[in-house]
């Protein structure tokens, strides 16, 4: 499969959401989308990343913005972690590493010596058109998701 590319249309692709959503891109023509991809519901840095956007969610709402988490766990999980933390959007279950794989967001790490494949914490803002608009990979938490809503009100208003 073909990876994304900045500029370049996002391919239209199906995976399964909370509240038995079927998440399609083409769905959202006409509205910006941000996809972020983090390693596990329920540990601290994702939790605090779904945190921040939760608390940003309406001034992204207001720029007609949709938001959307995307981890490798089960929608079960994914359902108990967007309850618990209250996230006014939905999680996105890529067990299959469909996405994952299309965002090259598969990375080798290394946890207590062991070497495993992962998810590398990574956004993506795609356009009103489904074009790529911007990535954001090897993320840290801390004061990102003010920069990718920076970056999303810069976009509204081209």
């Amino acid at each position: 499969m073909k990876k994304v590319t900045v500029g370049k249309p996002v391919p239209d692709i199906e995976v399964l959401a909370t509240d038995d959503q079927t998440f399609r891109l083409s769905d959202l023509l006409g509205k910006n989308v941000v996809l972020y991809f983090y390693p596990k519901d329920n540990t601290p840095g994702c939790t605090t990343e779904g945190q921040d956007f939760r608390d940003h969610y309406e001034e992204f709402r207001k720029l007609k913005t949709g938001i959307f988490g995307v981890s490798r766990d089960s929608l079960k999980s994914h359902e108990g972690f967007k309850d618990k933390q209250s996230f006014p959007f939905d999680l996105i279950s890529d067990q299959d590493e469909k996405l994952c794989k299309l965002f090259d967001v598969i990375k080798e790490k290394t946890l207590y010596g062991k070497k495993y494949l992962g998810i590398e914490r990574s956004t993506f803002i795609i356009d009103k058109h489904g074009i790529l608009h911007k990535e954001y990979r090897g993320v840290k938490v801390d004061g990102h998701v003010a920069t990718v809503l920076a970056d999303v009100k810069k976009l509204a208003k081209q």
